[in-house]
């Protein structure tokens, strides 16, 4: 009888095969499909008892102070193994919530792995979130249990609800002490029932940039399965050592930190900063050996400000994700690295759909083709059909095993979202004639001016190539004449001053490389205001525009417009 490792094996090894060979990769990959399915279980524990893998680090974590921490695949197995037992006596069972909120420390790829193991459903929480965000997950989320650094346990304090409380490093008065206990528990769990394929693993609390975050549902092999495609995108391989940057309890963690890489037997590699350090990172990289790099762009664009060259051994494969990358970030990291950061487009909902994978050629601006297994239609919002800019969608007749299974109680919005045969992203893109898809936006990122259509993101990459522009955000401004212009919110590069001489040289900048109608007519130096997960919250800064400007004839402190200087003709 064929065992899930071994189908699953199969369907990742044609991957890696043709990793860079994108045509034969896309026209005849296939899913693995199974009725039952535990990834920790079937997969992990497999692959943690062969040889050479088992003796492999699977996780390596480096502190700042120059002390690390390494386990091999096979030791995870036997100490999530043990976990389980623990927490199975704790009361943790089959279909159990379980909210996790741990830094990047070995307790967490424990605990993810013993739950999976146990079949509870994982939570996933930031270290970030405060007492409100806690009742709010605790609340909707249904949670029986919660496995929290010491340090956090206060939050709860304010949280009610009858839930297991289980602090690493240190309990408190009435929580469990996971560091103490657990070492002393069974070696073994018992395995209750079997894990069915659709059952639910996770439940993710979307970082809400435009409105209360959604609950996302993914099953057994949704995600663990699913990120066969983050696998293919970024090029992991056997042995590889994987630097994601990314926090806990968001799903890029999750794509990036565990299941893409433990997918390809590489090496999950953290390295723990409390403020960051370009040039610490860099040295880390080189003394470790990372092979393969991911970080979303406000990581990139701190680094790019640094020496790049001081990385004497660059990472073979370099990625980004969270939000597109600037075509001037792509720029500099080839200048100095020889490698190229491919892009690579998906949401919590689901794995990666769109991506410039290895071996292929990368168009600036563009994210790339769709990833093997998505089949992606852009669909007119208007008229439904499909064309060749509009919102990204999935084909649900060609549904991926990467896409979640819905709203977790939320069938109304799980339904919008899966309207008319399409899983809807709510974000728009275009199409070449070579099957390349660039990002427009959000859709509710996109606006008129003057009757023209408007990609914020088109504006945002003109305005980071200005030397004094560290990051930006392009948003309409309300206009008497014009119904709405574009301005720019802007944070500056280090050595540069906020003031008028440097808002002239950005405006001139942005006249000298836009159409007169995508000019950015208005700016302001300001802090960018991010969800936890580091998204950037157009939906705010909208919101504060209509306010201050809902008079026309307002002035706004600190604001600059083109009319402030007549030298800009035309």
């Amino acid at each position: 009888m064929t065992q899930p490792a071994d189908v699953f094996r199969s369907a990742r090894d044609f991957l890696v095969e043709h990793g860079d060979d994108y045509d034969t990769a896309y026209r005849d990959f296939r899913w693995p499909r199974f009725d039952e399915f535990n990834w920790a279980l079937d997969w992990f524990d497999t692959v943690a008892a062969q040889e050479p893998t088992a003796s492999r680090p699977a996780l390596w974590i480096v502190e700042e102070d120059g002390s690390e921490t390494k386990r091999t695949f096979a030791e995870l197995s036997e100490r999530s193994a043990q976990v389980a037992g623990w927490l199975q006596g704790k009361g943790v069972e089959r279909g159990d919530r379980l909210i996790l909120m741990l830094g990047n420390q070995v307790q967490l790829w424990e605990v993810i792995l013993a739950a999976i193991k146990l079949g509870a459903v994982i939570i996933p929480a930031s270290t970030l979130l405060a007492s409100a965000d806690l009742r709010d997950r605790v609340d909707r989320g249904n949670a029986k249990h919660v496995v929290v650094r010491a340090e956090d346990a206060p939050k709860f304090a304010d949280v009610p609800g009858d839930y297991t409380r289980i602090a690493v490093g240190g309990a408190p008065e009435g929580w469990l002490d996971y560091d103490t206990d657990s070492a002393r528990g069974p070696a073994e769990f018992e395995r209750k029932g079997v894990s069915k394929a659709d059952d639910t693993l996770l439940l993710y609390f979307t970082s809400g940039t435009t409105a209360q975050p959604k609950l996302v549902r993914h099953t057994q092999v949704s995600y663990p399965v699913g990120h066969l495609s983050t696998m293919y995108w970024i090029g992991l391989r056997p042995g590889d050592v994987h630097l994601n940057i990314s926090s806990p309890g968001w799903a890029k963690h999750a794509w990036s930190n565990l299941f893409a890489p433990w997918n390809a037997e590489a090496t999950v590699f953290l390295y723990n900063y409390n403020r960051f350090d370009a040039n610490a990172l860099m040295a880390q990289m080189d003394r470790c050996g990372v092979t393969s790099f991911c970080a979303p762009p406000t990581v990139w664009r701190m680094l790019i400000q640094a020496d790049l060259t001081q990385l004497k051994t660059p990472p073979q494969k370099v990625v980004g994700a969270g939000e597109p990358l600037n075509p001037e970030v792509i720029e500099q990291v080839s200048k100095a690295w020889g490698r190229t950061i491919r892009d690579g487009f998906g949401q919590t909902e689901t794995s990666v759909q769109v991506a410039n994978t290895p071996g292929q050629r990368v168009k600036p601006g563009s994210m790339g083709r769709p990833l093997p297994g998505f089949a992606i239609a852009l669909v007119d919002p208007a008229s439904g059909e499909v064309c060749d800019e509009g919102e990204i969608c999935i084909d649900l007749a060609k549904r991926p095993v990467g896409l979640m299974s819905g709203y977790a109680d939320d069938d109304e919005r799980t339904a919008e979202a899966m309207k008319d045969g399409y899983y809807h992203t709510g974000d728009v893109g275009s199409r070449d004639e070579d099957g390349y898809i660039t990002y427009v936006g959000r859709a509710d990122d996109v606006f008129k001016a003057s009757d023209y259509r408007i990609s914020p993101f088109e504006l945002e990459s003109v305005l980071i190539e200005h030397e004094a522009v560290a990051e930006a955000a392009v948003v309409p401004s309300p206009d008497p004449i014009r119904l709405a212009v574009p301005k720019a919110y802007v944070v500056l590069a280090a050595g540069h001053e906020p003031n008028a001489d440097t808002a002239k040289s950005i405006l001139a900048f942005c006249r000298e490389y836009l159409a007169p109608y995508k000019r950015i007519r208005r700016l302001e130096f300001a802090e960018l205001p991010k969800t936890i997960s580091g998204k950037i919250r157009r939906v705010e800064l909208r919101g504060r525009e209509n306010e201050v400007h809902g008079d026309a004839s307002a002035t706004v402190s600190g604001e600059f417009r083109e009319e402030d200087f007549p030298e800009l003709k035309g």
